[in-house]
């Protein structure tokens, strides 16, 4: 083997924040492959400096940082013109971790642990402004100073400091419930599926919040709502109905999952019999708020379920 190099050094002490980069870039994006390119790219800027260069960063994390960051910027002011031809709702793609499984080297594993992170708190993400998102996530989230911000934008300090400020109060107004202990979770998602296979629509009624949302995503390539839907017994009907349209037992062949850190249900696509409708895969989580449920999200599009790992049904 030959003598390590100065690119080898550094490509060793990019390794080492590979996974941190990882989830500032998730923050900023909600797409792993948004995450993961833009992190690479980050890379090849890195590796591409000459030695002044190199030899001119003063903290390579910070440095990365703020090249992700800038990259992710690029990403999403492209993002609306990519959304436009989107079929229904968008949502983050979902990381999730079968329940119960060993814990994994995966860097947005490691990264959704952060309540930051959970899909609650993505979607108000979503509603803010490229600049807002930027300037919020990096300074609240990272403690990137603002006039590393700035820099990023093409602003001042000042209109960055304003950004962010602006995305807070966003997020207040939102005021996404933060993360429930997993044993409520657990207890709430027992109670909701059990009311479900009952068809007890009052049961279902009490463990759903009056103003719970119901937030699907399929781009047209499977089976969930095109719209918001709002209020416990307009999505305790809704779900009552669905159950009619498939096979009897559907529900009790999926597995508890973690998405983002919080509960779901992941469901295995399974062929329709018998005059009854086939089901789509479906990873599903939901937001609780004061033992009921205030948020469920469904997503079925097949592109944003590539890169899950999957619960092992036969364990």
């Amino acid at each position: 083997m030959g003598t390590p190099t100065a690119l080898d050094d550094l490509a060793e002490q990019f390794a080492a924040l590979r996974g941190p980069l990882i989830g500032v870039a998730y923050r900023l994006t909600s797409t792993r492959s948004d995450a993961e390119d833009a992190v690479q790219e980050a890379w090849l800027r890195l590796a591409g400096l000459d030695d002044a260069g190199r030899a001119a960063i003063r903290d390579l994390r910070a440095w990365l940082t703020t090249v992700v960051g800038r990259i992710c910027l690029d990403r999403l002011r492209s993002a609306p013109a990519r959304r436009e031809q989107y079929v229904g709702q968008w949502l983050p793609e979902p990381i999730v971790t079968p329940l119960g499984a060993p814990v994994t080297e995966d860097p947005l594993e490691a990264a959704v642990r952060d309540d930051g992170i959970r899909m609650a708190a993505l979607v108000v993400l979503d509603k803010l402004t490229p600049e807002q998102r930027v300037s919020f996530v990096l300074h609240d989230a990272f403690s990137v100073p603002f006039g590393e911000i700035a820099g990023i934008l093409g602003v001042s300090a000042d209109a960055a400091r304003q950004h962010a400020s602006r995305a807070r109060r966003t997020v207040d107004h939102a005021d996404p419930p933060p993360r429930a202990e997993l044993a409520e979770q657990q207890q709430v998602l027992e109670r909701f599926v059990t009311a479900l296979l009952a068809g007890d629509i009052q049961a279902m009624a009490e463990v759903l919040h009056p103003d719970v949302v119901l937030i699907g995503d399929s781009d047209g390539k499977g089976r969930t709502t095109r719209q918001i839907m709002v209020g416990a017994d307009k999505l305790s009907r809704f779900f009552l109905g669905l159950i009619d349209k498939y096979e009897p037992g559907v529900m009790t062949r999926g597995a508890p999952i973690l998405v983002n850190g919080d509960l779901g249900l992941w469901l295995p696509p399974m062929p329709g019999a018998s005059g009854f409708l086939s089901v789509d895969e479906h990873v599903q989580s939901m937001s609780v708020r004061d033992g009921r449920i205030v948020a469920i999200y469904d997503i079925v599009n097949p592109d944003k379920l590539t890169h899950i790992t999957r619960p092992d049904l036969t364990a």
